[in-house]
């Protein structure tokens, strides 16, 4: 039996005692502002003081402001120190048996936070909480999405690299987690909810006032942590610009002096921007497809009994992708995981020759690539000199479990004044850090594939994107009272894409008049037309409760200054510390810290350190360890050897024969410990192949590169015609007979002289009668096959010509259907 593939090791399975109980959210979002407060309560159950470690996964866009302990009725507030610092208090106060919390985002990602209770007595409960919040995005059915992560899996550690803290997480089966979720959710809109769904079992929809402004939901008991708590809030009106102007507080700490940035009004500008869509099909652009193929693209894309899996899905998305391309542009495709090969030396023209070669090296493609490495492949396109006619987009493909997430970040920014960068984060628990900052980076977007969505259709709505000719010269204009500044705390975007939101915050500096309002206009050329969006907003606002747009802006300026060119200098990395410690909110560089000096008794000796055990999704035990570690880096052998257990002398004694000891050491392994896939092997044999697979497929996987379909048997089959009827209710009929038998006239249906010209190609009638099905049967698809619709349809109107009206009508009437004629054009 062959071996599953491996990409690094991490130790499973833990018989101690969990003194994580439970997991309580607070949701409150207004309009698309999620402030959330996260409870996690403990208890020791042990003889002895413990040491609780939590590893857990947190948005990249989160602002965590607050952390607090809660012991025998006392509360105890964590201050916000330097990194270094936090630790060395931590660290002491241990040492000198006070208890003591912890809580800082991992260095090698910004999704990835440890929270550390430090000498927990035996019997006492603790109950710490975090808070934060983070911008909620829109969906493109208008959906305000909220996810609160719950799945982290193992990263891929590459060589040369520290182990990811993932990797040293206890695992246990899904279903086996000894500690609960609850989760409560309330949302408000003035624009009023029409209604809120989830991915997993909520509570009906509540109203909590008269005008549907405001709607509640809870979770259901008995989350099993196999994915993420995703909820779906649908407003009335969603896709509307608006602003958000927050007071600045009272400065009274020497954390926030006057003129500091929370002491000064801040604004939240939400554009919609309104691009002119464009008639014409472009057919420009250096199209590379960098896809994941490491050993965890075999788990499943959901938790359902016949999901595909993950390599089978991004392979048809390829297929849709290579068929949705416009002729004369370039393409490759990059397979990567521990290693990584190109379809061709160099990106190809996109013919028909060259999008047959593709394809049938897409379904030879196998998720048999070791460890998922993204950084090489990355570097081999960037050093490829591009086409200077052709705008290189490079769209990547992962489930994000990498552990060098930074280092990929960096590369692409140094390159993104030669190509945008889209981002598909697949499965449960991809790094957000890493598909957020990659397309960020990239001047792209990025987009997420869980539970049931297809990938296909997602996909597609981003190569409509980058199909977008490049937006230039953005700027923002401002009109402001005399005295007014507005100083920018975010970026002003570089990329700019239809039906896509842009956010950008400001500090608004000087003295405010009552009723005075402001205007800001952010302005672009697209094409040979200079486009404008203008907000205008109320200036004079009244202090609100807590300052939660300022916690977002200083996250955003936080993010722009840790991602930026100069994150490593000295200036760079003052102003990073300056402007966390005054907003409170956490960066790479600083983490909170709390110590409960008015500690009873002072607890004796070390704290045994327990970590709280993590789900494993989809995984199971492989004791195939020579083959395993093939490609396992050096670093993640150590780590698991200092790990491992020992064969015992007994063992050794008892069973002298080699095979007989080779047998129980193996049965120790699974019983103990055992060898788990850092890429994740499938917990149970992947879902046979589909055999049949839909019929929108099989028609898309037969058209041609320039965008028409040719009339055959397996054509024929898909419409459940046969060949020869739809051969005889051809329009030009007579052109037909002369493609078969080298003669006849332009005679009609009826044999007399028809309208339709002599010289129609016999695929025009085959490329008609696909473009009528798929409206007729596939529209709720149509987001996946709009753009090669739109190749046939320029195609048939280049052959067809004054003719193509009646080949629509010949079609209706033959597939029964009525399709308008403006599908085509006309």
């Amino acid at each position: 039996m062959p071996s599953p593939p491996c990409c690094g090791l991490i130790v499973v399975g833990s018989k101690e005692p969990v003194p994580l109980k439970g997991i309580s959210v607070d949701v409150q979002v207004k309009g698309f502002v999620a402030d959330v407060s996260a409870s996690l309560k403990y208890k020791n159950v042990e003889e002895k003081a413990v040491e609780a470690v939590f590893v857990f996964p947190m948005d990249d866009d989160s602002a965590v402001y607050s952390f607090e302990a809660i012991i025998e009725g006392k509360t105890i507030v964590a201050d916000l120190q330097e990194k270094e610092q936090a630790r060395k208090t931590y660290d002491e106060a241990i040492s000198q048996g006070q208890q003591a919390f912890l809580l800082k985002e991992d260095e090698s990602s910004a999704d990835i936070f440890s929270c550390n209770v430090g000498n927990l007595p035996p019997g006492q409960e603790a109950v710490v909480t975090l808070r934060y919040v983070r911008e909620l995005l829109v969906e493109a059915d208008g959906a305000v999405r909220f996810v609160l992560p719950a799945v982290l899996n193992p990263r891929y550690t590459p060589k040369e690299h520290a182990v990811s803290v993932t990797a040293t997480r206890p695992q246990v089966p899904v279903g086996e987690i000894p500690y609960t979720l609850s989760l409560s959710a309330h949302f408000q809109s003035a624009y009023g909810i029409a209604k809120i769904t989830s991915n997993c079992d909520i509570s009906p929809m509540e109203y909590t006032n008269e005008d549907k402004t405001g709607a509640k939901v809870s979770l259901a008991e008995g989350h099993k942590f196999e994915r993420d708590v995703e909820l779906l809030a649908y407003y009335l009106e969603a896709n509307k610009p608006s602003v958000t102007v927050e007071a600045g507080v009272v400065s009274n700490a020497a954390e926030e002096p006057k003129g500091s940035l929370m002491t000064e009004s801040v604004a939240m500008f939400n554009f919609y921007p309104n691009i002119p869509t464009a008639q014409e099909q472009t057919n420009s652009g250096e199209f590379i497809f960098v896809v994941d193929q490491s050993g965890s693209m075999e788990s499943r894309m959901n938790s359902e009994p016949n999901a595909p899996q993950r390599i089978d899905s991004a392979k048809e998305t390829l297929v849709l992708l290579l068929k949705s391309l416009p002729l004369g542009c370039y393409f490759n495709i990059f397979g990567f995981g521990s290693r990584f090969e190109s379809f061709f030396a160099e990106s190809k023209e996109y013919t028909q020759q060259s999008m047959e070669e593709a394809i049938k090296k897409v379904k030879e493609m196998k998720a048999n690539f070791g460890g998922t490495e993204i950084l090489s492949p990355l570097k081999k396109i960037y050093d490829t000199v591009g086409r200077s006619d052709h705008p290189r987009q490079v769209f990547l493909f992962t489930d994000g479990e990498v552990g060098n997430t930074k280092q990929v970040i960096d590369e692409v920014q140094k390159n993104a004044h030669n190509h945008r960068c889209f981002t598909f984060g697949i499965g449960e628990g991809a790094s957000t850090s890493l598909m957020k900052g990659v397309a960020r980076a990239g001047g792209g977007i990025s987009e997420f594939i869980t539970g049931k969505d297809r990938m296909q259709t997602k996909v597609l709505r981003a190569l409509k994107c980058s199909l977008q000719p490049t937006v230039k010269n953005v700027t923002l204009t401002w009109s402001l009272p005399s005295g007014m500044e507005a100083i920018l705390l975010s970026k002003v975007p570089t990329a700019i894409f239809q039906g896509q939101k842009s956010i950008i915050y400001a500090q608004l500096k000087g003295k405010v008049e009552a009723d005075a309002e402001g205007e800001v206009c952010l302005q672009y050329n697209f094409k040979d037309e200079l486009l404008k969006n203008a907000i205008t907003f109320p200036l004079k606002v009244e202090k609100s409760e807590r300052p939660t747009i300022h916690r977002l802006a200083a996250k955003s300026l936080i993010s722009e200054l840790e991602s930026g060119k100069d994150s490593k200098s000295e200036e760079v990395k003052k102003r990073i510390l300056e402007t966390s410690l005054q907003s409170r909110v956490i960066s790479s560089l600083t983490a909170f810290v709390a110590v409960n000096k008015d500690t009873k008794t002072p607890v004796e000796g070390p704290p045994v350190r327990r970590d709280i055990l993590a789900p494993r999704l989809m995984a199971r035990v492989c004791f195939y360890r020579k083959k395993c570690l093939r490609s396992v880096p050096a670093q993640n052998i150590a780590m698991y050897s200092s790990a491992m257990p020992r064969p015992s002398m007994a063992i050794n004694a008892a069973a002298p024969d080699p095979a007989v000891r080779k047998r129980k050491l193996k049965d120790l392994y699974k019983k103990e410990v055992g060898f788990l896939c850092g890429a994740i092997c499938n917990f149970a044999p992947p879902p046979p192949p589909d055999m049949t697979a839909p019929p929108v497929v099989k028609l898309i996987s037969l058209q041609n590169a320039d965008g028409s379909w040719n009339l055959n048997p397996e054509f024929s089959s898909i419409l459940r015609l046969s060949q020869e009827d739809i051969s005889n209710r051809n329009p030009d009929q007579s052109q037909v007979t002369a493609g078969r038998s080298g003669h006849g006239g332009p005679k009609g249906r009826d044999g007399k002289c028809g309208k339709t010209s002599p010289n129609v190609e016999p695929s025009v009638w085959a490329t008609v009668l696909a473009v009528i099905w798929l409206h007729a049967s596939c529209l709720d698809q149509r987001e996946e096959w709009e753009l090669l619709e739109g190749k046939a349809v320029s195609w048939l109107r280049a052959k067809a010509g004054s003719s193509l009206d009646q080949f629509v009508r010949a079609g209706n009437e033959l597939l029964k259907s009525s399709v308008d004629l403006k599908v085509f054009g006309l």
